[in-house]
């Protein structure tokens, strides 16, 4: 069944959940940026959880089915309508050949998934349809005039009768463990104290954090750091002392000390903080 994509909004991709077990070759897993969201849209339409899906850039993107589709948008709660009449977020919905499905800009968040039953069927590369912005690895960015197909409907059926909505906060909390290289800072625990705030250059790779309150983090092992590995969610801090939390698209290596490591189950809510949102840590 065919999906024809006509405008896209900022940025918009084919994620599955990732390509782990590459690290050797210098390939990082990539996949989706808030998985939680991916797994929920894909239980929505009666799908694995691991099927691609259409992760969507503070949306903007407009399809139009090319025959019947079952399909749910979860993550960032973009205000949805399907042939002009608005449609509830995280709910399954059924659309007829013609039909247009288009996703406006979220108030909170960053990311919305659209799930489509069966997945999106796309050549996998390395065992994932997930594009990778750092390599360039997986199916290209959609485009106005992109057409996806569907794959078959699986076995599967919907495993999701109740959606629960996005609880938004004025502040995103993160749990976080100390790193390898937290005693190269005079203070490591002042990554815990006071707020962060998200900047504007955040991306797949990671979130770059500004200092909104509190002690900044000074290092005093001043030593070049050969490159090492760098697992996702780790914190690392660039000579600007502004710390870089890596998401989906992150290095495999970095060279500037990880302080600390986000806790796995809270890097979808870094993937998911708007430029400007205060961000604080958390011990774990």
């Amino acid at each position: 069944m065919l999906i024809h994509i006509e405008q896209t909004g900022p940025f918009a991709t084919v994620q599955d959940l990732g390509r782990p077990g590459w690290f050797d070759s210098g390939v990082g897993p990539s996949g989706a940026a808030d998985r939680s969201s991916l797994r929920l849209a894909n239980r929505l339409v009666g799908n694995p959880e691991g099927f691609a899906g259409l992760e969507v850039l503070l949306g903007g993107l407009v399809l139009r089915a090319g025959g019947h589709l079952t399909v749910a948008v979860t993550g960032a709660p973009a205000p949805a309508t399907v042939d002009g009449t608005p449609v509830g977020h995280a709910s399954v919905l059924e659309l007829s050949e013609g039909q247009v499905l288009c996703l406006g800009a979220p108030r909170t968040g960053l990311r919305s998934y659209v799930g489509v039953r069966g997945g999106i069927d796309v050549p996998e590369v390395l065992g994932s349809r997930s594009y990778d912005t750092m390599s360039g690895i997986g199916p290209p960015p959609l485009r106005p005039g992109t057409q996806l197909r569907a794959g078959p409907p699986p076995r599967t059926l919907p495993t999701v009768e109740f959606a629960p909505q996005p609880v938004t906060k004025d502040e995103v909390i993160v749990r976080a463990l100390p790193g390898p290289r937290a005693e190269w800072f005079a203070d490591p625990a002042a990554l815990f104290r006071g707020s962060w705030s998200v900047a504007t250059d955040t991306d797949r790779v990671g979130a770059r954090l500004d200092r909104r309150e509190g002690p900044p983090l000074v290092r005093t092992v001043e030593r070049e750091l050969p490159a090492e590995g760098v697992a996702l969610g780790s914190v690392q801090v660039p000579p600007s002392g502004q710390p870089v939390v890596f998401l989906a698209d992150h290095p495999i290596t970095g060279g500037y000390p990880v302080v600390a490591v986000v806790l796995d189950d809270d890097v979808d809510l870094v993937a998911q903080a708007q430029p400007g949102r205060v961000l604080r840590f958390v011990p774990a």
